[in-house]
């Protein structure tokens, strides 16, 4: 890839049945394994409250947090494009509020582009963020803003009536503008139901195989925290372990008085 990926690359990849892969990062080091690797995008989540910053979810994180964590991933990518999460209560008070807040993550960090979770109500913010020029990722599903709603995470779209909800939230963001659509936490054949009804991609998560893209969590993926991974998720290093035993190695050395030596 010698030039930045866009949101013509992503409908280009959606016509050609080429597969769309994004990853959720936070940092500069991590934007850099991921560019090499071949990534398409990086999506700079407001997971980090669980995965970085050690809340227990991802309502504490703000906007600043994310600026400044947007902000490190596109000085360290040159080709990847780079969304940056809106956080809680960063778009949901008005239009008026999400059109400035969207505008700081691309002036301030960077950002090509933003994301923000909701179905049918979201659609004028929405629309109003790409009437202004800003290009927008939409998410429904599983809504981890919405986690004290829900009571915890749980599968969408099991039932009819869930199900039908769900085709006509994703119909009408793409109406409102949206480049791509992330679907989290439904059934697959759902997932593969609303992609074929799209003209823009559809980014899976929790989803199945189905969608035109997929995006996981870094820190799944490599397992940098050692936490048990979500079931989704397929891990495919063991950096906790790798790091804690060379730290290990590095903590003996000093106490056996061998460093340095």
């Amino acid at each position: 890839m010698n030039k930045r990926i866009s949101v013509q690359d992503f409908a280009r990849f959606k016509s050609a049945g080429e597969k769309i892969v994004m990853i959720t990062a936070y940092d500069a080091c991590q934007a850099f394994w991921c560019e090499s690797a071949g990534c398409h995008a990086i999506l700079v989540g407001d997971s980090m409250g669980n995965t970085v910053l050690g809340y227990e979810n991802t309502l504490p994180v703000t906007l600043e947090e994310m600026l400044s964590h947007s902000a490190a991933v596109r000085r360290a990518s040159k080709s990847c494009m780079v969304i940056a999460d809106l956080p809680f209560m960063s778009y949901q008070v008005s239009v008026e509020q999400a059109l400035h807040n969207a505008g700081r993550c691309l002036k301030e960090a960077g950002a090509d582009a933003v994301k923000l979770e909701g179905g049918s109500l979201m659609a004028p913010t929405l629309a109003r963020l790409v009437q202004a020029g800003i290009p927008v990722m939409g998410h429904i599903g599983l809504l981890p803003q919405s986690v004290l709603k829900e009571g915890g995470y749980r599968l969408h779209g099991k039932s009819a009536e869930e199900a039908e909800a769900l085709k006509k939230d994703a119909l009408t963001l793409q109406e409102a503008g949206a480049f791509a659509l992330v679907l989290e936490g439904i059934p697959a054949q759902l997932a593969q139901e609303i992609s074929l009804m799209l003209e823009i991609p559809s980014i899976g998560i929790a989803a199945g195989p189905h969608c035109d893209g997929q995006v996981q969590v870094i820190s799944d993926l490599l397992n940098l925290s050692g936490d048990k991974p979500p079931k989704h998720a397929k891990v495919y290093a063991d950096l906790c372990g790798i790091a804690t035993e060379a730290i290990r190695k590095y903590v003996e050395d000093v106490k056996q008085d061998k460093f340095g030596r």
